[in-house]
């Protein structure tokens, strides 16, 4: 199965391969807010710039830069830039960081401790198993003085990194797509917005400790880099930085995630 027929059957769509001068663009998102988001500035494409956006939805973090760099997609939004970055120096993908979206500041929750202040000695704790979503967790609770990493770990810190961790926790990592559903089985999980949201979370009443809006991992448009001059990309972020587009945000959202335009 290639990656647009697994999309198909995650979205419920079915694309092919075409040329980057389409005036229909197929763009790869997971599902949720991504999702949500883009179906705002496709109408915004269709109504103030003569394009058609066919929302393809994936449902983990690999297959939608695979896709993009196979030429499957013309682009993708559902990551952050140090992601991008990770995945490019990873796997040789020429993919280029087009425009900022949003922020999706990070979460931990429990359904059992309303705060860190009363999760015990040895709890669990669940994170992401990717080295940039997980990074950005442990440095979450390193600023909250829950534990110390050590030096010149720049944003992908692991937890071989931690030097000091005095409560003793007991760190798991999954899939981030796992997350809203290990906390059944965990005391505490760190949630990626996007995946708290689809799991009926409210990251501003529900998570325990969440990053600020100041958050570093800005939410990006990833192009192949032979498209960064294209001029369908150059019409499509003008629907995407649009005051309909920014006002949704806002609206839906309630700050849960903040505009990065």
């Amino acid at each position: 199965m290639n990656h647009l027929a697994l999309a198909a059957a995650v979205a419920g769509a079915v694309g092919l391969a075409g040329t980057a001068q389409a005036e229909t663009l197929r763009v790869g998102v997971t599902p949720g807010p991504h999702a949500e988001i883009m179906e705002v500035v496709a109408e915004v494409a269709a109504e103030e710039q003569d394009l058609t956006i066919e929302i393809l939805e994936f449902s983990d973090y690999v297959v939608p830069n695979t896709a993009l760099a196979d030429g499957e997609l013309h682009l993708n939004s559902f990551q952050h830039a140090p992601y991008l970055d990770n995945q490019v120096r990873d796997r040789g993908f020429d993919l280029v960081n087009a425009a900022p979206t949003v922020v999706f500041p990070m979460g931990f929750y429990s359904n059992n401790y309303d705060s860190f202040d009363e999760v015990p000695e040895g709890a669990s704790i669940a994170i992401q198993n990717d080295p940039t979503n997980g990074g950005r967790s442990l440095l979450l609770l390193q600023s909250a003085g829950l534990l110390t990493l050590g030096e010149d770990t720049g944003l992908t810190p692991s937890i071989l990194d931690i030097t000091e961790n005095p409560k003793n926790f007991e760190f798991i990592e999954l899939d981030a797509a796992q997350l809203p559903r290990s906390l059944e089985d965990v005391d505490v999980a760190s949630v990626n917005t996007n995946y708290a949201v689809e799991a009926g979370l409210d990251p501003n009443e529900d998570a325990i400790l969440r990053e600020g809006p100041d958050s570093p991992y800005m939410n990006i448009i990833a192009v192949r880099g032979e498209d960064i001059e294209a001029e369908w990309l150059e019409r499509f972020l003008a629907a995407y930085h649009s005051d309909p587009v920014r006002a949704f945000v806002e609206e839906r959202f309630q700050g849960a995630i903040v505009s990065g335009f």
